[in-house]
């Protein structure tokens, strides 16, 4: 069993205000203790930001170079890989993510990070730009400078992936943070204190704090915080989002998902109902960006609904650290529970349940465990098809032509994510082209880590990765002078 008794806050392993508030880690494989671990409570949070204004205000670290902020941030990339197996197994043995999708996951860790290396080399941190009109009688200079104590706010399902997407620019940038962490992640991410902590941060620059909701909204609102990073669930983020114009804060959303995958009448059948197998269940189907309706044509409806129901059969359902296990547990009883009503309702709904169901698997009762379910004769107005379930539940709806695929697509209050399946490259970008969602892979590509990520629509607000990702921790100063 493993024991964290105290927080990171400021650089610094300290012991919480109360400790009578600990967090008690439970398998979600069979709900042994894991462990325990110190939760914050506000007041830890009024320490962690005072660190952090201070660290701001009066440190080094905002004036420090982005070749030094740059090196720090490759020391830790380096630590963490050097560890990668050991992170892999604390996110699967906290999560229940299989291991095959958390070792997987660790050289996305670093390309995460290099994306944004590579976007601050290249950013124009103090820039002279080029006159509109030459005759004008001065220079325009334009800084980016940090903006000031960020509080960071992330989600169990994927935390290390979700903390380095907000950690990692806003240091390259010169900012302060308090990175405020699910419950259900205490060891993992204490375990990412530890790397931080080696790889050479100054006083105050970063707190980890292990935390319940409403110290997450003492931490948001508190009149020293300067930007609120979040991912999670819509329903926060309308919450974080009123917070933040209440007190005129910087805000950048990442928020829920009801991704379509549009499988074109030209589609290799066999190619798409291989990536639809990572792409719609990966994570135990408990990840934001899965592509989980699933759009087929009517002329090949019944050949995708078949295909689709084999391969989610041949998938095996388990302790996450069995090397052939593909879809583990969900991470509590009370995320079990959901995904199990969502089935139910999906049945009563008038959905064809063609595989699944809501029943635990046998032999896993212990765990909180649910049968990988696939739905057929799906009309999108279904709440099963319109509202994010956030585990392995697939739902297929037909369309008419392509036209109507791109419709059924679009009419979703999300737009974080999507893919097409076709034969035709120019086809797939036309398509491409037309759905409202923040990222389209085209048949089973990888999401950049280059370019932006982040939704449409109520996915969220502003983007993560690369430059445009770091330029959502900057302020850009304009300063004029005569030549």
């Amino acid at each position: 069993m493993i024991v964290r008794d105290k927080l990171y806050i400021g650089g610094t392993w300290v012991a919480p205000s109360d400790p009578d508030q600990r967090i008690d880690i439970l398998s979600p494989h069979d709900q042994s203790l894991l462990g325990t671990a110190a939760q914050a409570a506000p007041a830890d949070v009024d320490a962690a930001v005072a660190a952090a204004r201070a660290a701001f205000d009066d440190g080094p670290w905002p004036h420090t170079s982005p070749e030094t902020r740059q090196e720090i941030v490759r020391r830790y990339d380096a630590l963490r890989a050097a560890r990668a197996d050991e992170v892999a197994r604390a996110i699967s043995a906290e999560n229940g993510s299989a291991g095959w999708f958390t070792k997987a996951g660790q050289p996305f860790l670093t390309r995460q990070v290099q994306a944004y290396l590579k976007a601050a080399e290249e950013f124009g941190w103090e820039e002279i730009l080029e006159p509109s009109d030459p005759s004008v009688p001065f220079d325009t200079i334009v800084r980016r400078e940090a903006i000031g104590v960020v509080a960071a706010v992330i989600p169990w399902n994927s935390p290390f992936s979700a903390a380095t997407a907000k950690l990692v620019p806003a240091l390259l940038a010169g900012n302060t943070v308090v990175l405020k962490v699910s419950p259900e992640n205490s060891l993992s991410m204490m375990l990412l204190a530890d790397l931080w902590h080696e790889a050479g941060l100054p006083p105050g620059v970063l707190s980890i704090l292990p935390a319940d909701r409403d110290t997450s909204e003492h931490l948001v609102s508190h009149p020293d915080v300067d930007k609120i990073a979040f991912t999670g669930s819509t329903r926060a983020g309308r919450r974080i989002a009123s917070i933040a114009g209440e007190h005129l804060k910087r805000v950048g959303l990442e928020l829920g998902g009801k991704s379509a995958a549009l499988v074109l009448d030209d589609a290799d059948l066999d190619a798409a109902i291989e990536g639809l197998r990572f792409g719609s269940l990966g994570n135990n189907g408990e990840a934001c960006i899965l592509q989980t309706r699933i759009l087929a044509p009517r002329s090949r409806y019944e050949e995708v609904v078949t295909a689709l129901k084999d391969m989610v059969e041949s998938l095996k359902v388990g302790d996450p650290s069995a090397p052939d296990t593909f879809i583990g547990p969900m991470i509590r009883p009370d995320q079990q529970q959901r995904v199990i009503d969502y089935i139910r309702l999906g049945i009563e709904e008038g959905a064809r349940l063609v595989t699944g169901g809501p029943r635990i698997p046998a032999g896993l009762e212990k765990g909180n465990y649910v049968t990988p379910t696939v739905f057929a004769d799906v009309d999108n107005s279904m709440r099963i098809a319109q509202e994010e379930i956030f585990g392995p539940v697939l739902v297929v709806i037909a369309y008419d032509d392509e036209d109507d695929a791109v419709r059924i697509a679009n009419d979703s209050e999300y737009g974080l994510s999507g893919g097409i399946w076709t034969t035709d490259p120019e086809r797939a970008m036309s398509v491409a082209r037309r759905l409202r969602t923040g990222t389209v892979t085209l048949n089973g590509s990888p999401i950049s880590f280059d370019g932006p990520f982040g939704g449409y629509k109520a996915s969220g607000i502003g983007r993560e990765y690369g430059t445009v990702g770091l330029t959502g921790y900057v302020e850009h100063k304009t300063i004029t002078r005569n030549r």
